[in-house]
């Protein structure tokens, strides 16, 4: 009988470090060893996007924090979407010509930290979203970073 997870969280932080270790969970994901993407018998699972999900924050983005990549449906996205309309959260879209999943989640980060630095937004650091989406999978041929910040 095959079985699937809806999501898995590690605490971790913003040092080398940690980042290396969220690479290595990602590749656990994409691989399948961790059945989100596929279920335990490698089947794809149809109609769900992972998204990851930090929370639990020790202070702000220079502590630790809980990182929970999870298996959502396509409601999830409207559900942000209307959160925020209401002013809950921004929303960042980068995207790289290229292909480069890394690089428009670097410039997505880039800018949050930047107009925090600015006093442009406040953060709650409660529960930020981010959703990549590589470029194979977009209509345009870009890759793109979607990101969900809490703002006050």
């Amino acid at each position: 009988m095959a079985y699937k997870l809806n999501k898995i969280t590690i605490r971790t932080d913003n040092s080398n470090e940690g980042i290396k270790n969220i690479e290595n969970i990602w590749k656990d994901i994409v691989n399948g060893k961790l059945p989100i993407l596929f279920d335990s018998e490698h089947v794809f699972q149809q109609g769900i996007s992972p998204v990851s999900k930090y929370s639990n924050y020790s202070g702000d983005e220079n502590g630790d924090y809980d990182l929970t990549i999870m298996a959502v449906t396509a409601n999830f996205f409207q559900k942000m979407d209307a959160e925020v309309s209401k002013g809950y959260y921004k929303k960042y879209d980068e995207k790289d010509e290229y292909g480069e999943i890394s690089v428009c989640t670097r410039n997505a980060w880039k800018k949050v930290w930047s107009e925090q630095k600015m006093g442009d937004i406040h953060r709650t650091f409660t529960a930020d979203f981010e959703s990549t989406v590589p470029s194979e999978y977009t209509k345009d041929g870009k890759a793109h970073c979607y990101l969900y910040v809490v703002i006050q």
